[in-house]
């Protein structure tokens, strides 16, 4: 896998010198027009360029919230700090999701060039399926699908859990609000004010986690499925190669 990111980093290298040529855009204009030529190498950072895109957009509108203030109202209405803890959950997931996305990237553009690393997931699916007949190959294949698969299914599992501790949230804050109701003190004046301060802080609890699991649960979805769109490139190419190789 080293030696993937060490391909990548010399592609980019090249990269960035052939834009410094006389004629060629430098910068991340120089990108988006490279997209919409022809040239199959043009493509090599798309899953890269695409998550860049998408996270990009989601924290410009986390930016514009947190300036309207709505980032902090829902920190402050959040007693328990569970919102903080979803925040960390997401945060790790994401990360994680960035790494596997540049990871996948890397080994895409690897399937892709004509100097391969043995070491390499492509390496290792040509070494299983050297000298093997057509279903040989067809199993080699379904098993690189299922552990590519597993590879990235942690994303999901991640992004699922967020939704579960919303839900927890949810629970944790009817409870607070129900904790401070008395119904033999109902009638009495002083005594309301406090049940309904307690009443709508769990209130607040339980929306406000709902609320910020099921939003970065969509945030982290939608890059996985990136990734996984990515995954399905990687396999696709990988498998494409080793017919190629097997058939030669």
């Amino acid at each position: 896998m080293t030696n993937a990111f060490a391909h990548a980093a010399a592609d980019l290298s090249s990269t960035a010198g052939a834009s410094a040529l006389p004629g060629a855009r430098p910068g991340p204009a120089g990108w988006f027009a490279a997209l919409s030529e022809a040239d199959a190498a043009c493509w090599r950072y798309l899953l890269v360029l695409r998550f860049g895109v998408v996270n990009l957009v989601a924290f410009a509108l986390l930016a514009a919230a947190w300036m309207k203030g709505w980032v902090d109202a829902v920190v402050a209405g959040d007693s328990t700090q569970l919102v903080l803890v979803i925040a960390l959950v997401f945060a790790y997931g994401l990360l994680s999701c960035a790494r596997k996305v540049l990871l996948t990237s890397a080994e895409i553009n690897q399937a892709k060039e004509p100097g391969r690393d043995s070491s390499s997931w492509l390496g290792h699916y040509l070494e299983s399926i050297r000298g093997r007949d057509a279903h040989s190959r067809s199993i080699s294949a379904s098993a690189l699908r299922l552990r590519l698969g597993a590879r990235i299914g942690s994303i999901r599992h991640i992004a699922n859990s967020l939704v579960f501790l919303g839900l927890i949230g949810t629970v944790i804050g009817f409870i607070i609000a129900l904790s401070g109701v008395n119904a033999q003190a109902a009638a009495d004046v002083e005594s309301i004010a406090p049940m309904v301060t307690t009443l709508i802080g769990g209130m607040s609890v339980a929306l406000y986690t709902t609320l910020v699991g099921a939003i970065l649960n969509v945030w982290l979805m939608i890059n996985y499925r990136l990734l996984e769109s990515g995954t399905v490139t990687l396999i696709t190419a990988m498998v494409e190669v080793g017919e190629r190789h097997a058939n030669a």
